[in-house]
């Protein structure tokens, strides 16, 4: 299933979302145009957790390993972002983001992966915003484009199963992908951020909300 969108329209414009994206983008066109190559980006922006650093922490969450990798987190962040952005005001939903990339990537390196091979990309951070869109809309529904041997469509799915079923199979391929691995999805991450995002969604929303 491939989410295209929510129900839910965002009350405010989600400016910090808007610039997430724009800045995902920019890095990826440096990744793209660096002289030492596409592959040599990865390991100089990257979290190589043999040699970590706090700055090689906050480059990896925008450094992608290909095409297909950031443009699938770029339309979750804007399909989930711009609403948890909404509940949760500019300064705050940056905050949250920042902290749930940090968690993602902590749980990824101590998931027992291979101390040399680099950890990038935003879908920690976004699966933090995910879990977050979870507990502040758990009665959200999310278009996706499903495909069925020759049938392809487009249907409604409730937030709580797509999210529900999506974090499942992250644990499943956590659990099931192979210790000192020498790459791959990093599912650690995702569960790590999602987890956060569930937990600190109380903390960072806005303290008063008027439903409509």
């Amino acid at each position: 299933m491939i989410p295209l969108r929510d129900v839910i329209p965002s009350r405010t414009t989600p400016w910090v979302t808007m610039i997430l994206i724009a800045a995902n983008v920019v890095m990826f066109i440096r990744q793209l145009t660096l002289p030492a190559g596409f592959e040599a980006s990865v390991f100089l922006y990257g979290l190589i957790p043999a040699h970590a650093s706090w700055s090689s922490l906050l480059t990896s969450m925008f450094t992608h390993a290909g095409w297909l990798h950031i443009g699938s987190n770029m339309l979750c962040l804007w399909i989930f972002g711009d609403n948890v952005e909404d509940r949760m005001g500019h300064i705050r939903y940056l905050l949250f983001y920042l902290i749930a990339g940090t968690a993602a990537a902590v749980l990824q390196v101590q998931s027992g992966g291979s101390p040399l091979v680099p950890l990038v990309g935003a879908s920690g951070a976004i699966a933090g915003v995910m879990g977050a869109y979870l507990c502040m809309y758990p009665h959200s529904r999310i278009h996706v484009l499903i495909f069925l041997l020759f049938f392809i469509d487009v249907i409604e799915v409730p937030a709580v199963i797509f999210l529900g079923i999506w974090f499942v199979l992250q644990i499943l391929g956590g659990v099931g992908q192979v210790a000192d691995s020498p790459g791959g999805v990093a599912f650690w991450a995702h569960v790590g951020g999602f987890v956060t995002g569930v937990v600190a969604a109380m903390f960072f929303r806005k303290a008063r909300w008027e439903e409509s």
